[in-house]
């Protein structure tokens, strides 16, 4: 059975093209909601896998960080797609943030263009919110020192949003397309570009850029080794002027177990972090604890 190319509302379509999000030294006196489940582990190669820590003292056991959970591959290696966690769920949610750069957007950065968003990032951390960031290769080589501080700090994960941005499957709302026999080798390229940034908390999680995929793009990324993952609450904030209207949007549609996803770019996604101080607060006072995609994917196994 074919699995047709995702047709996402017009408001993930804009996010289909956000650009950029950063963020400064890690707030390590910040405390997590609870003690983080998610690992740290080294970019490298196709996907992540455990390891033991390289700061042990001599004479001291290292210590071993376990892998990310990851699904199992479909029917002739076909790569897994999650949208949230299991039904009837605690009430956690996970917020994340794609880092939209695309191989082509060099010169606007050259000419000022901001694509990060580092207020938004900072504050993540001064509420204590643990999020993943869907990363492009081309984001980290053009901000590696962000792309280095949130990849080291355990309150973040990065998951791979491919190196290009383009797209894995058409139509994909105009954005140009990766070839079938390259989409694995565009995917371990970001990953590259990720370790080269000196990121550690790197996950074997992949986004589509703009959401599109079908059959054919799961069974081409199947040598990546990597869990596909959309979302099932879209935040708005693509482009938005309203960040009391984003906030809402995403209040109305989370559910225990869902998997938000949003932008963090200072020119395409303005009132993010505007929406981000009024969504926490209301969701903590719901009783809602805030994970990292990996954790979400774990209760769902338990």
């Amino acid at each position: 059975m074919t699995i047709s190319v995702r047709k996402l509302s017009a408001l993930a379509l804009l996010g289909a093209v956000l650009v950029g999000c950063g963020g400064g030294a890690a707030d390590t006196a910040a405390a997590p909601d609870r003690p983080s489940a998610a690992p740290s582990s080294p970019a490298s190669g196709a996907s992540p896998s455990a390891s033991a820590s390289a700061g042990a003292a001599p004479g001291q056991p290292a210590v071993v960080r376990k892998a990310p959970p990851t699904m199992a591959p479909g029917p002739g290696g076909l790569t897994p797609v999650f949208e949230r966690g299991r039904k009837g769920t605690d009430k956690v949610v996970a917020l994340t943030f794609d880092a939209d750069m695309t191989a082509d957007q060099g010169p606007r950065a050259a000419s000022g263009e901001r694509f990060d968003n580092p207020q938004l990032i900072e504050t993540l951390r001064r509420l204590k919110v643990d999020s993943t960031v869907f990363m492009t290769g081309r984001w980290a080589e053009e901000y590696p020192d962000q792309a280095r501080s949130i990849g080291t700090d355990p309150r973040f994960e990065i998951a791979n949003h491919s190196y290009s941005h383009y797209a894995f499957a058409s139509p994909c709302y105009g954005l140009p397309r990766v070839a079938e026999q390259d989409m694995a080798a565009d995917v371990k390229r970001a990953f590259e570009a990720f370790r080269k940034a000196g990121a550690r908390n790197v996950v074997p999680y992949f986004r589509f850029p703009g959401g599109c995929y079908d059959e054919r793009a799961l069974h081409a990324l199947g040598p990546a080794e990597v869990t596909a993952v959309q979302w099932d609450v879209v935040s708005g904030d693509a482009f938005a002027k309203d960040g009391d209207a984003v906030a809402q949007q995403v209040l109305d549609g989370v559910k225990p177990g869902s998997l938000v996803v949003m932008h963090c770019t200072r020119s395409a996604a303005p009132v993010t972090e505007q929406a981000i101080r009024r969504i926490v607060p209301a969701l903590r006072a719901k009783g809602y604890r805030f994970v990292k995609v990996s954790e979400l994917m774990a209760e769902r196994a338990s």
